[in-house]
């Protein structure tokens, strides 16, 4: 067999695969999964007394310490993790898409489907403590596999889950995000993306291989670092487009709900259009409902379930709430501004409004690009560990990770199409049996949260995390 015939066989695989993996990825993320997740955002709010209006309690306590409890890492630090894990390449170009794709009305429905999915998110949080164990070695392991098998005994479905996150741990967080980096890297300042790759293997290894506590270091510095400054440029532009604000927002709240016609710059679109790419961007974008962010909420040191369900909680306000709103604003309103920036592509949509700021604009949605790229990174590598740990023991940490790191390398030099729909199918599986957990323990979820946040006992210790 010739090294022609390989490579043509080679392509024909690919080719197969990737068609396969499109057309499962498209059912798995149709409108009966976008329906399920917004129904739980839905439920869960109403069901616990929406746990929204506490938001500001919550900020409060994610920068507050509970020294005295059990866990591995602070309440920030873990909060920061999931953040560095949630916010990636999917808020900024994932906004602008949503806009190119479902009209301006898209952006409310994104909006919309954070404020809801905080009481998912809460939820998720909750059973994480709830459900958590001890390690052998004092380390606190948690999860949906945790709440699915000691709350619900379904032990299958929880190895699923498990299964499904370790999978995912080397597309949507690894490979995904590595290309993403050395593209835009080629792309912007021709670095070779071989050596975009070998840089980023060796500033992964030397942050992973430390563990949790050195992953939450990092992110809780970067995160903060990161999300300000990217936010200090969207109002910079929003300050620039000032007098096309206001008509940015009643054009995203009318094209929410009315048919939008073609013109303007923006390509016509149904409300249904809208709703479908809005959400299903609020849903991707911060994860809630996933159950990617509990696996490492389970680590956090606290006292009760219910405060580290409100510190969780805040992940999505700032992810969707806040960076998600500010990126669609400066989108629409940089759109109204420059009817000649073109919309049938989110990365270029992205570029062209950031490109309006003098000087550093483009370098800035570049480093913001990179950084919450890596940091994605650094979240899903712990995400995969826990999995993997969950499925084979402590023993399987280190291979993970050196596969891990490797995987960082292939992802900076390979074509990712089929990575990408794989990665897709395998967060759908992930967020199926999570969202199942939540439904099904959402009794155990309003009987603590009646306990410690509307009974104001959010300062008790839980019998269980007593020291």
């Amino acid at each position: 067999m010739t090294m022609e015939t390989i490579s043509s066989l080679l392509e024909v695989l690919n080719e197969t695969l990737n068609t396969f993996f499109s057309t499962l990825s498209n059912y798995l993320w149709g409108w009966p999964t976008i329906i399920l997740l917004l129904g739980t955002h839905i439920f869960l709010t109403l069901r616990l007394g929406a746990p929204q209006f506490k938001i500001f309690t919550a900020i409060r306590l994610s920068v507050s310490r509970d020294k005295e409890s059990s866990g591995d890492v602070s309440q920030f630090g873990a909060l920061a993790t999931a953040l560095a894990a949630t916010i990636g390449t999917g808020n900024i170009v994932g906004v602008a898409t949503a806009v190119a794709m479902g009209g301006p009305g898209a952006v409310l429905w994104c909006w919309l489907s954070g404020v809801f999915g905080i009481a998912t998110k809460y939820g998720e949080g909750l059973l994480a403590i709830k459900y958590r164990v001890k390690a052998p070695d004092g380390r606190m392991l948690g999860g949906p596999m945790y709440a699915l098998e000691r709350g619900l005994g379904l032990k299958w479905l929880a190895v699923l889950f498990a299964l499904f996150t370790a999978l995912a741990s080397f597309g949507i967080g690894n490979t995904v995000q590595a290309n993403a980096i050395s593209t835009l890297a080629y792309d912007s300042y021709g670095i070779p993306a071989w050596l975009t790759g070998a840089a980023i293997c060796l500033l992964a290894a030397l942050v992973l291989l430390g563990g949790i506590k050195s992953i939450a270091r990092v992110c809780g510095a970067l995160v903060p670092f990161m999300a300000f400054f990217y936010v200090l440029g969207c109002i910079y532009i929003l300050i620039a487009n000032g007098q096309y604000v206001l008509p940015a927002i009643i054009l995203i709240v009318k094209s929410a709900f009315t048919p939008q016609a073609a013109g303007g710059g923006f390509v016509g679109a149904t409300v249904i259009m809208a709703a479908r790419y809005g959400i299903a961007r609020g849903l991707f974008s911060n994860e809630s409902g996933l159950g990617s962010a509990p696996i490492v909420a389970a680590a956090a040191k606290t006292r009760n379930p219910v405060r580290q369900a409100l510190v969780s909680s805040t992940g999505t306000f700032w992810d969707t709430v806040v960076i998600c709103a500010f990126t669609g604003l400066v989108i629409v309103s940089s759109i109204i501004a420059h009817p000649d920036i073109s919309v049938n592509d989110g990365a270029a949509l992205t570029k062209a409004a950031f490109s309006k700021i003098p000087y550093v604009g483009t370098p800035l949605l570049t480093f913001g690009l990179l950084t919450f790229a890596f940091t994605t990174i650094l979240g899903w590598c712990y995400y995969g560990e826990r999995a993997v740990e969950y499925l084979k023991g402590k023993r399987w940490m280190l291979g993970y990770r050196i596969v891990f790191v490797a995987m960082v390398f292939v992802g900076s030099i390979i074509s990712l199409d089929v990575v990408w729909n794989a990665a897709d199918c395998m967060n759908a599986l992930m967020a199926i049996p999570n969202l199942l957990s939540l439904l099904l323990l959402s009794g155990v979820i309003a009987r603590e949260t009646r306990h410690y946040l509307w009974g104001n006992r959010l300062n008790d210790y839980a019998p269980d995390q007593d020291n």
